[in-house]
């Protein structure tokens, strides 16, 4: 396996969808706790991103075992494994790695931030083998967008912000055998909040990628929402879930937690809505696919710049 091939069977530019949450939520801690460290940053990014990809890996390499038809709608060529006539005993030693790696950065950072960080991380890294392994692969059902969106969207950026918190958002000690856990609501409702784009983004993303592939997952038996909505509903909800994204930022601005200058995300809906018309017009793998990507990237990468022109301007003030 070269560089080309390992890029392609993880599908690197599908990691977007971790690293911009994982970025949102520094910048939250920064802009309303003030707080960040430098070490515990570089052990999630490592952990986040190694499991991110041994996730895509894992959903490939399965898809390649369990696919009943290999060819046409395009497998010869959006299967890495197939395209590059990867070996399969190197297929899964570079999950193992992958695997290995965000195991090793997770446990160093709950060394370093404490148990909360242990059980979050543990869950989501559940959830992430699950979603792609198993007698039925939640990839496989109709809950893909909930569960990617929930963990992907709201769990790494409440990981990423409490990270640097010093425990101001949720507090959870075990001295004795006794365990003690203090909820700050507010702030934990807060935070759910400005998730929401990230969570609707990336299940807009997932959402896309199985209206895509509904006739090959039919096919291959593979039950995902747009199989059981249809194509058309799937198609309704795909553009909505940008709109109310966008409405949730007006709510946030209205409550105080985001700056004014969030106003300007606004201008992102013209490009969005453009994108969202071509996606309705054709759901093709290979070209149309990656609207869905670019819209989760323009309207989450507007807020990261938002962000971090309101830290910067408060630590000039």
């Amino acid at each position: 396996m070269n560089i080309k091939s390992f890029l392609r069977f993880v599908e690197l530019p599908t990691k977007v969808a971790s690293m911009i949450p994982f970025l949102m939520g520094t910048l939250y801690a920064l802009y309303r706790f003030e707080d960040f460290y430098v070490l515990r940053f570089g052990l999630m990014f490592v952990s986040l991103l190694s499991f991110d990809m041994a996730t895509t890996a894992i959903n490939n390499y399965y898809d390649f075992k369990k696919a009943s038809k290999t060819h046409g709608y395009g497998y010869e060529t959006h299967n890495a494994i197939v395209h590059f006539k990867l070996k399969e005993s190197t297929v899964v030693a570079t999950i193992v790695i992958l695997l290995a790696l965000a195991a090793g950065g997770g446990i160093a950072l709950v060394l370093q931030t404490g148990l909360l960080v242990f059980l979050l991380g543990g869950l989501s890294f559940l959830i992430g083998i699950l979603y792609s392994f198993g007698p039925i692969p939640i990839s496989r059902m109709p809950l893909g967008e909930l569960f990617s969106g929930l963990f992907m969207g709201f769990v790494i950026i409440f990981i990423s912000a409490y990270i640097h918190t010093d425990e101001h958002v949720v507090s959870l000690l075990l001295q004795n055998g006794w365990v003690s856990l203090n909820i700050n609501i507010v702030e934990v409702l807060y935070l759910f909040w400005f998730s929401v784009p990230a969570i609707l983004g990336i299940a807009g993303i997932m959402l896309a990628n199985n209206i895509c592939d509904i006739d090959e997952d039919v096919e291959n038996r593979r039950y995902t929402l747009p199989v059981y909505i249809g194509r058309r509903n799937a198609l309704v909800l795909f553009k909505y879930l940008y709109y109310v994204s966008y409405l949730d930022l007006v709510v946030l601005l209205i409550l105080g937690i985001n700056p004014i200058l969030v106003l300007a995300i606004l201008l992102t809906l013209i490009p969005l809505h453009r994108n969202i018309d071509l996606f309705k017009q054709k759901q093709e793998k290979a070209s149309t696919f990656i609207l869905a990507v670019k819209n989760f990237v323009l309207m989450n990468a507007a807020r990261i710049a938002v962000l971090g022109a309101a830290v910067l301007l408060n630590m000039i003030m």
